[in-house]
């Protein structure tokens, strides 16, 4: 027994070395990863700062990137950029909540029944050509300037993405698979949680992405048309007093939050459809 243990026990020493060196590996190409797209945007903050010292660009028109830094730093050691940030974190929230889940609940009726989608999705379509310039003073006029009117019109921006996509993915669902859950008696429930939503979920998650970005793109429109709250609005009060780099910072907010939430859904796809074998570029 004491020969086995120390068999064992040797076996797994000699599997630690190589298990950390898996883990170094993976964690230096995250960080190759890194480095390379971060490259770009580095070597623009570069040129633009030497650009902007040697004054070959206007400092009210494009303040350097050092006085961009400044002003973030005030707002973020006065509580103003917190307090606003938390605001529209809420509302792109709750508007990706309602629009995306309506998304797909209607993605998947329309397409699972023909009929469903011949009743619904001309109407959608005609919708979905609206902008949101054009329909937001009307969401103003119905719900004043609230909560209520800002959350529906991301709502709306976040609806069309997710019930596109989830639309199609059912759709390309081999016709075959459903031959085989009637043979086996499958329900309508069981038939969409064990295999329409596992096959379009490739669809569904490219529909969430895609929706997370309309989303932040509605919230942009929501706060700078009406809001006393918000990062849009602290960009549109800027405006008004020629703030420059306030309003620099109010974009870098919604690039950094608009790519950290596309990266979690991308964290998640890798995760959920690991089992693909699709092409990674050579």
């Amino acid at each position: 027994m004491s020969q086995q243990a120390e068999l064992i026990s040797g076996g797994v020493s000699n599997l630690n070395p190589a298990i950390s060196a898996e883990k170094q590996g993976r964690l230096n190409q995250r960080l190759k990863i890194f480095a390379l797209g971060a490259l770009l945007p580095a070597l623009l903050l570069i040129v633009w700062q030497i650009m902007g010292d040697a004054g070959y660009i206007s400092p009210l028109l494009f303040p350097t990137p050092l006085r961009i830094g400044a002003a973030a730093v005030t707002l973020a050691s006065s509580g103003e950029l917190l307090s606003n940030l938390k605001i529209s974190i809420v509302r792109v929230a709750a508007g990706f909540v309602i629009g995306g889940g309506l998304g797909l609940a209607f993605g998947v009726f329309v397409g699972l029944y023909r009929k469903t989608e011949k009743a619904l999705d001309p109407t959608v379509q005609m919708i979905r050509m609206v902008p949101h310039l054009a329909i937001a003073p009307l969401f103003i006029l119905w719900f004043g300037i609230g909560e209520t009117a800002k959350i529906l019109l991301i709502a709306k921006g976040a609806f069309f993405p997710l019930y596109i996509n989830t639309f199609l993915g059912i759709r390309n669902v081999d016709n075959k698979l459903f031959d085989v859950t009637r043979v086996l008696g499958y329900s309508k429930l069981k038939t969409i949680v064990q295999l329409v939503l596992p096959a379009a979920l490739p669809n569904i998650l490219l529909g969430v992405r895609l929706s997370l970005g309309v989303a932040w793109l509605g919230l942009v429109v929501a706060e700078i048309m009406g809001s006393t709250a918000g990062i849009g609005y602290l960009m549109s009060d800027a405006r008004q007093f020629s703030k420059t780099p306030i309003v620099f910072v109010g974009i870098i907010i919604f690039a950094l939050f608009g790519k950290l939430t596309d990266s979690l859904v991308r964290l998640l796809e890798r995760r959920w459809l690991s089992w693909r074998d699709s092409y990674k570029g050579s």
